[in-house]
């Protein structure tokens, strides 16, 4: 895990470093200290570190990113580090960014601590009584005077850190002035839920649903309702289906209508045709009949006449 601490002097970010060392397995890397094992080590850059120190002068930034460059590479890092007093300008952000890239390495997250800074020039100041109180002595840098100087120096230079992170997704704001157990949870809490796999993510919403089942078993006229809503659904469905089968059913049957009408029309016509045809066989067979029944009569007719005219003759 690779963080980033923003937060006023006495916000308190020491205090959380040590626990996120402890709890992650992870260094805590302080710009300071960097340079001054630089320097002891004698490396190249640490070479050039101890000459502009001796004349007074600020470290340049490619010389702090080539330190923090190396540092990381070390053994004990390998599990990730917490960046402390560095970045402190957006330049140094961007370096930053740069080297990790080239690195292959990402930052998991950059916590902010807010504070009041009302509230921690009271400290000071409660701090140093107390201090005087017991005969101790005070450090020339721990002043309520100093601290004011130094917040002003934390609004102008470091302060838009909080909004090019947060730009870049990678800003937790954190309530400082919380009792320090109650911000060590909070920390907690926003780290855990970055290294929550993205399954365990998922199955988060499911057990909220699994839920659900209980609190309609504390509200049964709630349950009831809705049961009954539903039932009234699955009527309106079943009803809106009856009625389309049945238009259906009626489309279909349209073209059987058709021939029924004409069967029927046709049924009407067939006895009026039978009967017709039925008239003028009978007259036909009449007429058959009557010739049939004619023409025996004229032959046995002119038979007798024959044969009366010879028994004349014979006579």
């Amino acid at each position: 895990m690779r963080l980033i601490l923003l937060g006023p002097p006495g916000a308190g970010k020491g205090t959380q470093a040590q626990h996120l060392v402890q709890r992650h397995g992870i260094v805590q890397l302080s710009t300071g200290d960097m340079l001054r094992a630089a320097v002891k080590a004698e490396t190249p850059i640490g070479l050039k570190a101890k000459d502009i120190m001796a004349s007074g002068g600020l470290v340049p930034d490619e010389i702090v990113v080539g330190i923090i460059a190396d540092r990381i590479e070390e053994a004990d890092a390998k599990n990730g580090f917490i960046l402390d007093g560095f970045p402190r300008t957006v330049p140094q952000a961007v370096a930053l960014d740069k080297l990790l890239k080239s690195k292959g390495l990402t930052l998991d997250a950059v916590v902010e601590l807010r504070v009041n800074e009302g509230a921690l020039l009271r400290r000071v100041e409660t701090r140093i009584a107390e201090m005087k109180a017991r005969g101790e002595a005070v450090r020339a840098d721990d002043t309520p005077e100093v601290l004011s100087q130094r917040l002003a120096n934390y609004r102008a230079q470091t302060e838009p850190l909080v909004d090019y992170y947060a730009e870049k997704r990678k800003l937790a704001t954190i309530d400082g002035m919380k009792p320090i157990e109650e911000v060590t949870a909070d920390i907690k809490r926003v780290l855990d839920a970055l290294s929550e796999s993205p399954a365990e993510a998922r199955r988060k919403p499911a057990a909220k649903k699994a839920r659900k089942p209980k609190a309609a078993k504390a509200k049964p006229a709630k349950a009831k309702a809705a049961a009954a809503g539903r039932g009234a659904k699955t009527v309106k469905k079943a009803a809106k289906k009856a009625t389309k089968a049945v238009k259906k059913a009626a489309k279909k049957a349209a073209p059987k209508r058709g021939i029924a009408k004409k069967a029927k029309k046709s049924a009407k016509v067939a006895p009026k045709k039978a009967k017709s045809a039925a008239r003028k066989g009978a007259a036909k067979g009449s007429r058959k009949v009557s010739r049939a029944s004619s023409r025996p009569v004229k032959k046995v007719t002119k038979k007798r006449a024959k044969s009366a005219r010879r028994l004349t003759k014979r006579g």
